[in-house]
């Protein structure tokens, strides 16, 4: 059985940067070859790693610091305007977590959604594949999201089961909905969702300050930012 002592990982040579232009990235990865489990998946992600697929990974730049883990602690959360308004206006829509798997519905809502919206990005052109080992592969307590209007799916969220919180994945929805913010209502759902279950974060990936894809994230507050080591309050000035 893997532990964080037993962990051995490996870094990528530089690469292009998905975020940042003209910037080389490093990524350190956990060896494939680990068992990761719940416990141990838990204390990776509160020292800052994500997990795509079966991949469990954190930025290791050499020279650069700008991707930043942030999470919210769910009980301090106090929504603003904009946000109640966005849970009031879906009050119409149904919710039910089901467990992460590949049905063919789930893949034309998420392939709809990367060509729509994500054309220019490195995960166009989508595929079946792309889908799986993404969203399904290397699933440990790792759940969807079903966003339905009546009988409709018009969204999708994974969302992965930790000790200590929830962490949100990756969110598709249909981009006719768009005008719903299914993006900020499912982040709030899990708010609400990790309230309810005695968990005391929602973990959002990382931020950078220089992306304005990642501003909506510290539209959440307070937001906690991981920082040599320590977690804190995100100060954005």
């Amino acid at each position: 059985m893997s532990n964080l002592r037993t962990l051995v990982f490996f870094a990528t040579p530089p690469h292009d940067c998905s975020y940042l232009p003209d910037r080389e990235a490093t990524t350190m990865f956990v060896d494939p070859r680990a068992h990761i489990d719940k416990k141990l998946y838990s204390q990776l992600t509160a020292l800052g790693f994500r997990r795509s697929g079966s991949h469990y990974y954190r930025p290791h730049c050499e020279n650069c610091n700008a991707c930043v883990p942030v999470r919210l602690k769910v009980d301090d959360f106090k929504p603003d305007r904009n946000q109640r308004r966005v849970f009031e206006k879906n009050r119409d829509l149904t919710c039910e977590l089901v467990p992460a798997s590949f049905s063919e519905r789930y893949y034309q809502l998420y392939a709809h959604y990367i060509e729509q919206r994500h054309a220019d990005g490195d995960m166009y052109p989508p595929s079946r594949e792309q889908f799986t080992s993404f969203l399904v592969e290397g699933a440990t307590d790792s759940w969807f999201l079903e966003i339905r209007l009546e009988e409709e799916l018009i969204g999708l969220a994974a969302v992965d089961m930790l000790d200590d919180g929830l962490s949100a994945i990756y969110t598709v929805f249909d981009p006719a909905h768009e005008s719903r913010s299914l993006g900020t209502f499912a982040i709030l759902w899990q708010i609400e969702a990790a309230k309810s279950w005695g968990l005391p974060h929602l973990y959002l990936g990382y931020w950078i300050r220089e992306c304005r894809k990642m501003n909506y994230k510290t539209r959440f507050t307070p937001i906690e930012a991981l920082r040599d080591g320590q977690w804190q309050v995100l100060k954005r000035n």
